[in-house]
């Protein structure tokens, strides 16, 4: 009899067992959860051959291990042997005792449960069979449907004592309330706390859901909940396993939760993880910025008052405020597209759905199976060549100055394309290495690198994302299209990082030093070929001048023109020089109708990553851009980053703009902007490590903190928070405190004069001179 099912990989588990190692995989399927169950499995991992005997003196009294000879080699070209066990103990047992005596290692970081799907190329899709009691895995097209559940609580000040707890997804919500049993409609009332846990545990049970999603939750809420359910003698049995909530930290801030067959998301991280970028994370921010909305109650800086005060007389108003903010992390979740993403990574990649990072791991589930298909085995730990100056990305020099008429033109994925294009692998490393420098079957690299033409790996990867992603972007699929991106994006990221096993800096020369060598053509092309000026490049990207004279559209028409000349060009290039067909494709991303190149601060020569424009549009509703400028800084005040945008506008629009800066200045004397004076600074360090040249910021989160312990309150900033301070005539000072009087000859030193000095010069203006009759004023 066979039993059988389909359905996404949503955790997966390992253990010993009389039999062997024991691999467990909680399956999403169209039917409901499952879990299937892979019994009687070994450990592996490689040593060289040439270590056996020292091996087997060094584990002789160990038991529960075998050896066997492959016919396999390592990127060394040395046969190996791989080592098995039955038990995960032994297994790290023998891993420890080799690491003591330096006997070298492969790949034994790699846990079964991982393996056991990486080399099956089972990712977010998975077919179980069971025939005569054998069970096995395979790959498979499989498009989950999750149910998810958002997850938030609200607790006494120092989180002492829950008071309530929400939960919602798509079908239903629920508030527990702490408070004497009663009836209510929208309120589910519990006695005690204890007992407030244990319908906890019941309502999530009931509702099992495949994926649990809160704001920190589980760096605050899965944290109380546990520690409370433990001083209360309560069994937190949260996965469907009915085994109690397993949480852990890696670093010194990230945490984990590990529920058999569900997963967690972290609404912070997983944002994060996905490339979102905010100026602060805290939950009323970004609902506000993304969804137009934000927390259910009148004052988020006093919220904890609030919440005490709300439980005491107005427990409704408690459950909306505390629903809303599940709602909220739903709202943004969706808007984002997070699980969507996430999926799609898990389907790219195999890495597990909740693994924030894994860059390398995602590299790993790629490339090793394919690797070991070839004969080869990966390399011990950032074991290649290192020791040699390795330069990133070429930032060329810029002409600074206020333009009309500037293209942007832009290699799409470059790093991605040259791998594709130059073959660099680290497979064809290896062989190559192993060939004459004249010989045809070679490509040069850099730093003596040579690789392969017949036999690379890592090209054929990237070439089927590339496509993928075309595929996506063409369906309108953004997510997809991001973690394809990123991914692809990663592949030469994990190659240049020590914390890779295939690290060896010919590979990443090979592809930094390539693209600074195609950057600095292409512009010498356009000048050569054009006539063009490039005043500016960066990585993957040059910025042509094509002269004041034309018209905006047609500045824009000559774009695609050249973009395509340019890819013919190296076409040809490449197949004259290489032999190659080249993968690299220039595109004509922007037409700026007006362009600022500044100087740097105190000097003549023109700074790097800073620029602004006026990205014109064919539709008539022209876009101001900003680089690295105050406009997109985090840690510039609104004062300066409106200054910017209206004072650029009116420049960029050949409107006068003296009035603008002078009442401007006049306005911040007259207190009319001490709304726009906060600054925002994130603590990147514990407050107590800060012991010299204390930062503005950590002094004003430091008297923040000690008005709350006066108060009997907890400390209300922690290491990654956010720090909300002005400047005043006594120093900084956190604003919520706001005591002393602002200092505003700092800010216009500070904040204006600099955004003025970026563009003024250029259009025959003096800061100073046109704010001088207001001087005295202060």
């Amino acid at each position: 009899m066979t039993d059988s099912c389909t359905g996404f990989p949503l955790t997966r588990h390992q253990r010993d067992t009389a039999a062997g190692i024991e691999l467990s995989y909680w399956l999403v399927t169209d039917q409901g959860p499952r879990c299937v169950t892979i019994p009687a499995q070994e450990a592996v991992f490689f040593v060289r051959q040439q270590d056996l005997e020292r091996l087997a003196s060094v584990l002789a009294d160990l038991s529960g291990w075998r050896c066997q000879p492959l016919p396999l080699n390592n990127l060394h070209n040395q046969p190996v042997a791989a080592l098995y066990t039955q038990r995960l103990s032994v297994m790290h047992s023998i891993i420890e005792r080799l690491r003591q005596e330096g006997i070298p290692m492969m790949e034994e970081d790699i846990r079964p449960a991982d393996r056991y799907l990486m080399e099956r190329f089972i990712h977010a899709g998975a077919r179980w069979t069971q025939r005569e009691g054998r069970s096995r895995l395979i790959a498979a097209d499989y498009q989950p449907r999750f149910r998810v559940l958002s997850l938030d609580i609200e607790t006494t000040l120092r989180a002492d004592r829950i008071l309530s707890i929400a939960l919602q997804s798509e079908e239903a919500a629920q508030v527990l309330m702490l408070g004497p049993e009663r009836a209510h409609a929208e309120i589910r009332y519990c006695a005690d706390e204890k007992r407030l846990l244990q319908v906890f545990v019941d309502t999530l049970q009931a509702w099992d859901p495949d994926i649990l999603i809160g704001w920190n939750v589980i760096g605050f809420d899965l944290r109380v909940l546990q520690q409370r359910a433990e001083a209360l003698g309560v069994r937190l049995c949260l996965g469907r396993d009915q085994q109690p909530l397993n949480l852990g930290q890696y670093g010194s801030n990230r945490h984990y939760a590990r529920l058999a067959g569900r997963v967690v998301l972290d609404g912070i991280d997983s944002l994060k993880g996905a490339t979102w970028h905010f100026e602060r994370y805290a939950l009323e921010y970004v609902a506000q910025t993304l969804l137009g909305r934000g927390k259910a109650i009148d004052s988020v800086s006093d919220r904890g008052a609030s919440i005490q005060r709300m439980y005491a007389e107005d427990q409704q108003a408690l459950a909306y405020y505390n629903l809303e903010d599940c709602r909220l992390v739903s709202d943004i979740f969706s808007r984002t597209g997070l699980i969507e993403y996430y999926t799609e990574r898990t389907r790219l990649t195999g890495l597990a759905l909740d693994k924030i990072g894994g860059s390398a791991q995602a590299f790993d589930n790629l490339y090793l199976p394919a690797l070991h298909r070839a004969g080869y085995v990966a390399p011990e730990y950032a074991s290649g060549q290192t020791g040699d100056h390795v330069p990133g990305g070429h930032v060329m020099d810029s002409r600074p100055g206020l333009y009309r008429n500037v293209l942007v033109l832009d290699f799409k994925s470059l790093y991605p394309s040259i791998i594709r294009t130059f073959q660099i692998d680290p497979l064809g490393l290896t062989l190559g290495l192993q060939q004459s420098e004249s010989s045809s079957n070679c490509l040069p690299g850099f730093l003596g690198a040579r690789f392969d033409r017949q036999h690379a790996i890592l090209p054929g990867i990237i070439e089927r994302l590339w496509h993928a992603r075309d595929q996506a972007k063409a369906a309108g699929q953004q997510a997809v299209s991001q973690a394809i991106k990123i991914q692809m994006n990663a592949c030469y990221g994990v190659l240049g990082s020590d914390v890779c096993r295939f690290y060896d800096q010919r590979l990443s020369a090979s592809i930094t030093l390539r693209g600074q060598e195609i950057l600095t053509q292409t512009a010498a092309q356009i000048e050569a070929a054009f006539g063009y000026q490039v005043i500016y490049g960066d990585t993957d990207s040059v910025f042509v001048w094509l002269g004041d004279s034309l018209s905006p559209q047609a500045a824009h028409a000559e774009g695609p023109r050249l973009a395509e000349a340019l890819n013919h060009w190296w076409q040809q290039r490449l197949r004259q020089e290489y032999d190659l067909e080249s993968a690299l494709e220039l595109q004509y991303e922007t037409c700026y109708r007006r362009f600022l190149m500044p100087r740097m601060r105190d000097s003549e020569l023109g700074s790097k990553k800073r620029y602004a424009g006026l990205r014109w549009s064919a539709e008539g509703e022209d876009v101001l851009v900003f680089k690295g400028l105050e406009q997109v800084r985090s840690d510039w005040t609104r004062l300066a980053k409106d200054f910017q945008q209206d004072l650029f506008a009116q420049i960029f629009n050949d409107q006068p703009c003296a009035d603008l800066v002078r009442q401007r200045v006049a306005a911040l004397l007259a207190g009319e902007l001490d709304e726009q004076l906060v600054y925002h600074r994130r603590l990147r360090r514990p407050l107590h490590s800060y012991q010299r040249n204390v930062p503005p910021h950590v002094r004003a989160a430091r008297q923040l903190c000690e008005h709350y312990q006066q108060q009997g309150l907890p400390v209300p900033l922690q290491q990654g928070d956010s720090v909300a301070y002005v400047i005043t005539l006594q120093g900084p000072e956190a604003s919520e405190l706001g005591t002393q009087t602002l200092d505003y000859s700092h800010y216009i030193d500070k904040q204006l004069r600099p955004v003025a000095d970026s563009i003024l010069p250029f259009v025959g203006l003096n800061f100073d001179s046109l704010i001088r009759p207001q001087l005295p004023l202060f």
